[in-house]
């Protein structure tokens, strides 16, 4: 995906998602819970807290 459709996807603004990708800008909970949805994995897999992409429910 591109960063544009990841950001309309988890409704921020292209140069907004690609601040949090280049880590120019902490990305908000609400923002990674989005992500995790999109992506079908936990948090803690975005977080690197786990190498399980599992998410919980």
């Amino acid at each position: 995906m591109t960063q544009t459709q990841v950001g309309e996807a988890i409704n921020v603004p292209q140069r907004t998602y690609a601040y949090y990708e280049a880590g120019q800008r902490v990305i908000p909970p609400h923002i990674l819970r989005a992500l995790a949805d999109l992506y079908h994995v936990s948090v803690d897999y975005l977080l690197e807290r786990t190498d399980n992409p599992e998410t919980s429910h």
